[in-house]
C-alpha cells in the first residue's frame, strides 16, 4: 500500500533532519544561486542540486541557429551571450540517434514532440514512466498516462522513464538484489511542488538505490528517471563539469550574468 502523503511542514522538517544527519544544509526558499551539495547515502556518493520554484528554470534543446546544443559548453556560451549565467545543468530525458527526445517535449509552451503512453522496450518503456512540469509557481512529476489525461498546461515538459518513486512507493518492477548497475541520474519534485531536486549517482547503482535516495533522503513523493548511459552535471560550484557523448535534452538554472 502507498503511504500517505505528510503534511508540508512535517515533510521540510524530515528532509532538514535527514540534511543535517549527512552534514549538510537547506537552502533558503527563494534564494537565486542553486543548492548544488554531494551527499554520502549506504557508502555511495550522490551529487545533487535543487531549484526553487520561481526561479529561472528551463529545458533546452536547439540554439537559435537550430543546432541541438548537445553539451553543456556550447548552452552556457549561448547564456552569455545574452547576458546570463548557467548555475547547473544536468541532460533531461532519453533521445533518439539523431538527439530528438523520446517522448513528450515542450519549450516555451511549445510541444516538439508528444507523450508516448504505451509499454516498450527498455528503460523508457519500463511502464509506469512519467513527465517532468516546469509551470509557472510550481514543478511535478506526473505518470504520463495520468498527465496525458490531464491536459496540464507546462511551460517546459520532458518524458522519460521509468518512474523512481510514485505517490511514495518505489516503482514494483525495482529489486533490492538487482545485479543491473549503472551510473543514473533523475529528477524529484517536493510534496508541495516548491522544489525539484537534480540527482545523479558517482558510482553505478542499481534502480532500487537510486530511488531510495529520493524516498528516504529527500523524501520527494515523485521522481523520474532521466537516464543512465549518458548521465551527467555540470555545476560549477561543485567544480564539475562532466563530457561524453553529445546530448540530447538540457535541464538548466538560469541567472542574469554578474
Amino acid at each position: 500500500m502507498l503511504r500517505m502523503m505528510r503534511s508540508k511542514a512535517f515533510g521540510r522538517f524530515r528532509l532538514l533532519g535527514a540534511l543535517f544527519a549527512l552534514g549538510l544544509s537547506a537552502a533558503p526558499a527563494g534564494a537565486e544561486g542553486p543548492a548544488c551539495r554531494d551527499a554520502d547515502f549506504e557508502g555511495t556518493r550522490y551529487s545533487y542540486c535543487q531549484a526553487e520554484a520561481g526561479q529561472d528554470l528551463r529545458l533546452f534543446l536547439r540554439g537559435d541557429d537550430g543546432e541541438i546544443y548537445g553539451s553543456f559548453g556550447r548552452l552556457s556560451s549561448a547564456l552569455e551571450q545574452q547576458g546570463r549565467r548557467l548555475l547547473f545543468a544536468m541532460n533531461a530525458g532519453m533521445f533518439h540517434a539523431d538527439r530528438a527526445p523520446v517522448g513528450l517535449y515542450v519549450e516555451e509552451g511549445e510541444q516538439a514532440a508528444s507523450i508516448v503512453t504505451r509499454e516498450g522496450p527498455g528503460n523508457f518503456g519500463l511502464l509506469p514512466n512519467g513527465v517532468f512540469c516546469i509551470e509557472d509557481g510550481r514543478f511535478d512529476v506526473i505518470e504520463s498516462r495520468a498527465f496525458a489525461d490531464s491536459r496540464r498546461d507546462c511551460r517546459f515538459a520532458t518524458q522519460s522513464g521509468p518512474m523512481l518513486v510514485i505517490d511514495g512507493a518505489l516503482h514494483p518492477r525495482f529489486l533490492p538484489d538487482s545485479d543491473s548497475l549503472h551510473i543514473r541520474n533523475g529528477v524529484g519534485v517536493s510534496a508541495d511542488g516548491q522544489q525539484a531536486y537534480f540527482v545523479i549517482s558517482d558510482a553505478a547503482v542499481t534502480f532500487h538505490q537510486f530511488a531510495r535516495f529520493f524516498r528516504d533522503v529527500l523524501e520527494t513523493p515523485n521522481a523520474l528517471y532521466l537516464d543512465g548511459s549518458v548521465s551527467r552535471l555540470y555545476a560549477p560550484s561543485l567544480d564539475r563539469s562532466d563530457w561524453g557523448m553529445p546530448l540530447g535534452p538540457i535541464v538548466g538554472l538560469v541567472a542574469p550574468a554578474g
